[in-house]
């Protein structure tokens, strides 16, 4: 991020992005807990780099947890909430959504020198941020001041989140729904740049993929024997990495892979060779697996847009405990 055109652009984005909102989310600032919490970014930082020391995953997962928030009801925690009517229970989530533990601690430490201060969906957005920074990704200044929802949405979670299984016209009208774009949808699949999946989230490529082809003709044939190797008689929570390049660094090796059909899921290698992806994202993958740097500075704008989808339902609050509502 240190290209001062990109910045620039940065700059001017989130100023139309206020004034397109009518001010519904403006009150968001990267200084907001300047004077009333100053050892937030410490905390959080501690937190997330001792987590990813342990697990190197653990940044990809809290990156997910952010998104996964802020698809259901907006960026206000409610994935967090406890209860079997939660998000946390949802198809999209269960035995898959990870990093709560993480975010407990890190509430538990501000809890303790700023009490009933920071919501608990400002440390899920600033630890995704570190997530992917201290991945090897870019720097940006979060926008922090958002409150804390009241309520979980498990069906809004269930029927709203993009599936891998989903065509990428569905996936876009989903990222539709929420105020982003198909450049977003591009970008945003970009986290997969680090991560993993389960077996269950791309079997079906595997075998019996369709009438006339056993494996999914999009997916190159090496990858296609290491994954059935890898699935075979599993129960389908064995995991892959989403970046069979460099799974662990944050970079635009996604995209490349794109190129060669090393795609994970479908949803991915859809972006590339689907009919529809032909159409509306094939330039923007070859884009960015030219010029990381271009990847980059569009991956910070589409956090800051994902970061300010408005909440739904009541203002919020600052939760003590992130896992109930006060």
């Amino acid at each position: 991020m240190e290209n001062s055109y990109c910045r620039w652009v940065l700059v001017c984005s989130v100023l139309a992005l206020c004034l397109g909102s009518r001010g519904m989310r403006c009150q968001l600032a990267p200084n907001f807990y300047h004077n009333t919490c100053p050892q937030l970014y410490y905390i959080v930082q501690h937190h997330v780099f001792a987590a990813m020391r342990a697990e190197m995953r653990m940044g990809a997962s809290l990156l997910r947890l952010h998104f996964h928030d802020c698809f259901v009801n907006g960026c206000d925690a409610s994935i967090l909430l406890d209860g079997t009517d939660g998000e946390k229970f949802a198809k999209p989530n269960l035995n898959s959504v990870r990093g709560y533990e993480v975010i407990d601690a890190i509430k538990a430490d501000l809890e303790s020198v700023c009490p009933e201060v920071v919501s608990c969906a400002d440390i899920v957005a600033l630890a995704a941020s570190y997530g992917v920074l201290f991945s090897g990704g870019p720097y940006y200044n979060v926008l922090l001041g958002r409150k804390d929802g009241l309520v979980a949405n498990q069906s809004g979670a269930d029927n709203g989140l993009p599936s891998p299984f989903e065509s990428i016209d569905s996936i876009i009208q989903k990222f539709g729904a929420v105020g982003l774009n198909t450049t977003d949808v591009v970008v945003l699949s970009g986290a997969h740049t680090i991560g993993r999946a389960r077996c269950v989230l791309f079997s079906k490529r595997l075998s019996n993929f369709s009438t006339t082809d056993s494996v999914d003709p999009t997916l190159e044939s090496s990858l296609a024997d290491s994954l059935q190797s890898l699935c075979a008689g599993g129960d389908g929570n064995q995991t892959s990495a989403l970046d069979v390049t460099s799974p662990y660094v944050f970079d635009n090796n996604y995209y490349k892979n794109l190129l060669t059909e090393k795609g994970l899921l479908s949803s991915d290698q859809g972006l590339f060779s689907s009919p529809e992806g032909v159409a509306t994202t094939k330039d923007l993958v070859e884009t960015y697996s030219n010029d990381s740097e271009h990847f980059f500075c569009d991956f910070v704008w589409s956090m800051i847009k994902m970061g300010n989808i408005p909440l739904t339902g009541s203002d919020g609050e600052i939760r003590k405990n992130c896992r109930v509502a006060n």
